[in-house]
C-alpha cells in the first residue's frame, strides 16, 4: 500500500501547513512529508498568498489528492470517525465546525499585523488598531467553548480539528506577546506544550532562513 503523503510549505512560517500536519496528527494517519524548498517560485507564491489557488497542505492518500485545511479535516474524519477528531455529539460538533470554519476564512488583520514566525519571540510588540477586533473575536470564541466544554482543548478533554485550526493563532499571541485574559494565555499554553506541537516547534526553529521578509498574510 502507497505511503499517505503530506506536502507542506515552510515549517517556520507557514500556518496552513502547521493546520494540516496537526490534522494528520489526531486521525493518527501516518505520512510521509514532501517539503516544498523554499526558492521554489510556487511555494514563494503560496508564502505570499499570490497563488490564485493555494494548494498546500496537500495530502495524497489511496488514490485522493486533497487539499485545503477543512477538506483535509473532512476527509481524515470520513476515514478515521473514531479517532475523535470532532466531537461526538452533535450540537458540539457544530459548534466546532462553526468555529473552524470561522478561522479558517476570517481575521485577515490578523494574519497580516501578525505572520507566523516560531524561531522569534518579542517582549513587546505593537499591534494596529485594524488587528484589535480580530484578537477580541478569537478570544470570545476560545471563552465560550472552554466555558462549554471544559477544557483544557476548546472542545473538552482532548485537541478536535478546531486545536488544530486555532493552534497557528495561539503561536502568534506567544510570539507577539498579545495581551490576553487568564483564559486565553492558559489556552495559548495548552497549544505550546503539546506534544506533536512542540515537534513541529523544533524542526521549525531549524528550518533555514531563506525566506529574509515577507510581506504578507499567513
Amino acid at each position: 500500500m502507497a505511503v499517505a503523503q503530506l506536502t507542506l510549505s515552510s515549517k517556520n512560517y507557514s500556518s496552513w501547513s502547521l493546520r494540516g500536519w496537526l490534522l494528520c496528527r489526531i486521525a493518527g494517519l501516518k505520512v510521509e512529508e514532501k517539503l516544498i524548498a523554499l526558492d521554489d517560485a510556487d511555494n514563494r507564491a503560496e508564502l505570499l498568498l499570490l497563488s490564485p489557488s493555494v494548494l498546500v497542505p496537500r495530502l495524497t492518500h489511496e488514490g485522493a489528492s486533497v487539499w485545503d485545511t477543512l477538506a483535509i479535516a473532512e476527509y481524515l474524519h470520513e476515514l478515521y470517525p473514531d479517532a475523535g477528531m470532532y466531537p461526538a455529539d452533535r450540537i458540539a460538533r457544530a459548534h466546532c465546525r462553526s468555529v473552524s470554519g470561522e478561522i479558517h476564512s476570517g481575521f485577515a488583520n490578523l494574519r497580516s499585523a501578525l505572520p507566523m514566525n516560531l524561531k522569534v519571540r518579542h517582549a513587546k510588540f505593537p499591534i494596529f488598531s485594524g488587528a484589535k477586533p480580530d484578537i477580541e473575536r478569537i478570544e470570545t470564541i476560545w471563552a465560550e467553548c472552554l466555558d462549554s466544554y471544559g477544557g483544557p482543548w476548546l472542545f473538552g478533554d482532548k485537541p478536535t480539528v478546531a486545536d488544530a485550526m486555532f493552534a497557528p493563532v495561539a503561536e502568534r499571541f506567544l510570539t507577539y506577546a498579545v495581551p490576553v485574559s487568564a483564559m486565553a494565555a492558559a489556552y495559548c499554553r495548552t497549544i505550546n506544550s503539546w506534544d506533536i506541537m512542540r515537534e513541529w516547534i523544533d524542526e521549525a526553529r531549524v528550518e533555514p532562513d531563506e525566506v529574509e521578509e515577507l510581506d504578507i498574510e499567513f
